[in-house]
């Protein structure tokens, strides 16, 4: 079961991997990584004061339809 499966998704110590890891696999920065975290739009968690995630969630986000840039301003 994936994280976008399970809300309550908590991998095992083993798959955890450090932000900074997850960056160079996405092409993200770490701080946008943080920033996802935080959202709730990728699962991780701060262990200490370091923020880790999988190779599994990032890879899942990865291949998520998104669409990067800013956003269109609504016309009312």
């Amino acid at each position: 079961m994936t994280s976008d499966e399970n809300p309550n998704y908590k991998p095992d110590f083993d798959e955890l991997i450090p932000l900074s890891d997850a960056a160079d696999i996405s092409g993200l920065s770490p701080d946008h990584l943080r920033r996802l975290v935080r959202n709730g739009d990728l699962w991780g968690t701060k262990i200490g004061r370091n923020w880790v995630t999988t190779l599994k969630v990032v890879e899942e986000y990865i291949a998520r339809d998104r669409k990067p840039g800013p956003k269109p301003k609504s016309v009312d």
